[in-house]
């Protein structure tokens, strides 16, 4: 069942979304060549205690995980899609990071990511990452009143397929309010024209994945969380919380 949210939910759910914006802002801030993920764990779930914020994140347990999730960011490094446990890997120059954060605030939840390289970038990791966010872009603007989720599938997967790159199979984007996931699932592939009308008031966590080397498959590690491709290319991934309006797609989870 997909909730519609009132306009002044969604006003809540911006407040939301700027904690989660401050959290993303402060944890690329910190991270350097030598900081460790376990570090930028602990900056982000500072934002949330200054902002009076939870995590959605810290200790959820779905039905795939063998254990509950033990941290306030998801950090995925180099061949790590998502879902990456932080712990005390320390940042080489030239890693490609992608940091997955959400927060609770007041009921409402709020979800983005980023990704970034340390250090001296790889021409390739810069490629991969601005077409994971060219991707996101293109998925925000076919979120309009009247469109179908397959119209933000479609202009998610011609982005990422056009460069090239892999987009692994059953992973994307949800509906996002009262809890982290919500229906509508949002693939990050599909046919335009297909699948579930948006309208005013819905909320959908827009997030592309792309695999560097092509391949769609990856496999899960041995910690039972984190996905990494089964060629060890670099993955890259983005996400923004956008609401649905009749004055066209809000970014929440913005400064």
């Amino acid at each position: 069942m997909v909730e519609i949210k009132t306009d002044q939910s969604l006003e809540a759910m911006r407040a939301t979304g700027r904690v989660v914006a401050q959290g993303l802002t402060a944890v690329r801030e910190q991270a350097r060549v030598g900081s460790s993920l376990r570090e930028l764990d602990e900056v982000a779930h500072e934002v949330l205690r200054a902002a009076g914020a939870s995590s959605p994140f810290l200790h959820y347990k779905p039905a795939f995980a063998p254990t509950p999730f033990p941290a306030v960011i998801c950090a995925s490094v180099n061949d790590a899609i998502v879902h990456g446990i932080p712990d005390g890997y320390r940042l080489r120059d030239g890693d490609l990071v992608s940091i997955d954060f959400g927060a609770e605030l007041d009921g409402w939840a709020g979800g983005s990511a980023i990704s970034f390289t340390v250090g001296t970038p790889r021409p390739a990791d810069t490629k991969l990452i601005d077409t994971a966010f060219a991707a996101l872009e293109a998925g925000i603007a076919a979120a309009t009143v009247g469109n179908r989720i397959g119209d933000i599938a479609h202009a998610i997967g011609t982005v990422g397929r056009a460069a090239g790159y892999g987009i692994p199979e059953g992973f994307g984007g949800h509906g996002i309010g009262r809890q982290m996931h919500e229906d509508p699932s949002v693939p990050n592939e599909g046919r335009p024209g297909r699948g579930m009308i948006l309208k005013h008031g819905m909320v959908l966590a827009i997030e592309p994945m792309l695999i560097g080397g092509g391949t769609d498959r990856y496999y899960e590690d041995r910690d039972g969380w984190t996905l990494r491709t089964v060629d060890g290319s670099r993955a890259a991934h983005a996400e923004h919380t956008v609401a649905i309006t009749d004055d066209g797609p809000r970014i929440l989870t913005q400064l």
